[in-house]
C-alpha cells in the first residue's frame, strides 16, 4: 500500500470512494450521499488543494494497482486562537482492505502528516457512537473521549450520537511540567 497526500488529479477516485463510504455507511458520517453526490467535479478539486499551506489535506491509500482503497482528511483551524488544533475527517476504507492494518497506517501517516504542521498541537476527531471497530482503531492510537453530542446525526427519525476525542500530536510539548 502506497499512502499520499491527494490532489486535483485525484478528484474522480477521490468522488468515488467517498460516495461508496457515505452510501455504505449513512451513520458513520455527517453528510449524505446525496449532499456529496449533488457537488460539480469543482468542488471536489478544490477540497484537494495543493497548496503546502492549505486548510483542508486529503491523504490516500492506494493498493498494488493504484486504486484508491481508503482515504483521511485533516481540517487545520486557520484562526490564531484555535490553529493548535486539527480535526480528523472522512476517514474510510474501502471493504475490501479491512482488517489488513491499513486503517492504523493511514491513520499514523495522518498524524505524522498534521504533526509536521507549524502550530499543530492536538487532534480531534468524532465518532458516531457504536461504531466499535473505529473507535477501537482510534483508542489503539492515543485518542481518548473528551465528550458525547446526543443527537448530532439524523436518518430520518433516527438520531445518533457522536464521541468526541482527541490526542496531542506531541504529548511531551503539551506538559505543564517539563
Amino acid at each position: 500500500m502506497k499512502i499520499e497526500r491527494l490532489n486535483p488529479t485525484h478528484a474522480p477516485a477521490y468522488r468515488a470512494i467517498t460516495l461508496e463510504a457515505l452510501a455504505l455507511h449513512p451513520d458513520a458520517y455527517t453528510s449524505s450521499a446525496q449532499e456529496r453526490e449533488a457537488n460539480p467535479a469543482s468542488w471536489w478539486e478544490a477540497r484537494l488543494d495543493p497548496d503546502p499551506e492549505s486548510n483542508e489535506v486529503v491523504l490516500g491509500a492506494f493498493d498494488a494497482g493504484g486504486a484508491l482503497v481508503g482515504t483521511a482528511g485533516l481540517s487545520f483551524e486557520a484562526r490564531e486562537k484555535g490553529r493548535h488544533k486539527v480535526t480528523l475527517f472522512g476517514m474510510y476504507i474501502t471493504p475490501r482492505c479491512r482488517r489488513m492494518g491499513l486503517g492504523a497506517q493511514l491513520l499514523n501517516a495522518a498524524l505524522d502528516y498534521a504533526g509536521a504542521r507549524a502550530h499543530a498541537k492536538i487532534i480531534q476527531l468524532s465518532v458516531t457512537e457504536g461504531n466499535a471497530p473505529a473507535r477501537s482503531l482510534y483508542e489503539r492510537l492515543g485518542f481518548a473521549t473528551f465528550g458525547v453530542e446526543p443527537c448530532a446525526i439524523a436518518l430520518g427519525e433516527r438520531y445518533l450520537a457522536k464521541v468526541h476525542m482527541w490526542r496531542a500530536l506531541d504529548y511531551f510539548a503539551l506538559r505543564d511540567d517539563q
